[in-house]
């Protein structure tokens, strides 16, 4: 949740930017990066049985990823609840034991397990932001990379002029290449005068013959594709290695899967424990929790591996 810092605050925090002179988390492709990915990771969860539609569906999933859990509870006033909470206490196994709701329509403290069941998505209570942030900084970097190589490799001839005239002149014909002109056609007269010692144009011309050699475009698409692919097997996505789709042999093919498979089963598992040991019993509910795409990922309905290892050898 928001807080009102210091100044003092924001430099601790400013320090923590690696290269501190960098900043690439405030700037346009950072949100757009994180906005995508959080549609991408909310598309892995999917819940059966919810008494929540809409935008208030929409809120819970918000809740989940970026602060880990909520407090699901019965209110005479909205019926079957949930919010965001902060917890407090420890009991013998060093598990919370009061939830706090901070809302301006209610501010209640609930027993955990009595008054309320605590849904989360991950055992360690947190959330996945980090994730989100962490491959939203990366690819906000390549970008610009990206853009400025394809802006690059479509000037291939540098030419230096004596006159302001034959400069604004060359600017234009820049303009015209970078719009993509197949040909153009001008006014030779507009040429900076000949040289009166040589009898020649003045024209320094700075070509550069081979573009393929300076052109890195395909090699930071490559690479930019890599990092948004470990991004999908990080999160559950089914994928394979962006570079070796071609020539993958199965083995590799089905180590990518399992490990695509990691973290999302995890939380998965997280939520249907939380579910079926308070949060169903308490709301009167049948909520479960699966994995979208676990059929292809070689799972069950609930997410869960289909060939246990737990089976007697």
């Amino acid at each position: 949740m928001y807080a009102p810092y210091k100044y003092s605050e924001i430099n601790v925090a400013n320090t923590f930017y690696e290269p501190s002179i960098v900043k690439n988390r405030n700037n346009a492709q950072y949100s757009y990066w994180f906005r995508s990915l959080y549609h991408r990771v909310s598309s892995v969860i999917v819940f059966e049985g919810l008494p929540w539609n809409g935008s208030v569906k929409q809120f819970l999933y918000y809740c989940l990823l970026k602060f880990g859990y909520v407090d699901c509870f019965k209110d005479e006033k909205f019926g079957k609840a949930f919010q965001p909470c902060t917890l407090s206490g420890m009991d013998f196994y060093y598990q919370p034991t009061n939830s706090i709701v901070s809302n301006p329509d209610l501010n209640v403290t609930h027993k955990i397990h009595e008054d309320c069941g605590i849904l989360k998505l991950t055992p360690d209570y947190l959330g996945i932001w980090d994730v989100l942030d962490y491959y939203s900084c990366m690819l906000a970097e390549f970008n610009p990379a990206i853009m400025m190589s394809v802006i690059n490799a479509k000037y291939a001839t540098i030419m230096g002029a004596e006159t302001k005239a034959g400069a604004r002149f060359l600017e234009k014909v820049v303009d015209k290449v970078n719009a993509g002109n197949p040909a153009i056609v001008f006014d030779a007269s507009i040429l900076v005068p000949k040289n009166p010692a040589t009898k020649e144009d003045t024209i320094h011309d700075y070509s550069r013959k081979d573009i393929k050699s300076t052109y890195v475009g395909t090699e930071l698409i490559n690479d930019f594709m890599s990092i948004l692919n470990q991004f999908d097997s990080e999160i559950g996505i089914p994928t394979i290695p962006y570079q070796k789709k071609e020539r993958m042999v199965t083995d590799e093919a089905n180590s990518r899967t399992i490990d695509s498979q990691a973290r999302s089963l995890t939380w998965i598992e997280s939520l249907n424990d939380s579910l079926n040991e308070d949060v169903n019993r308490i709301l009167g509910t049948s909520i479960k929790a699966r994995h979208r795409y676990a059929d292809m990922i070689g799972g069950d309905d609930n997410g869960e591996r289909s060939d246990s290892s737990d089976e007697p050898v």
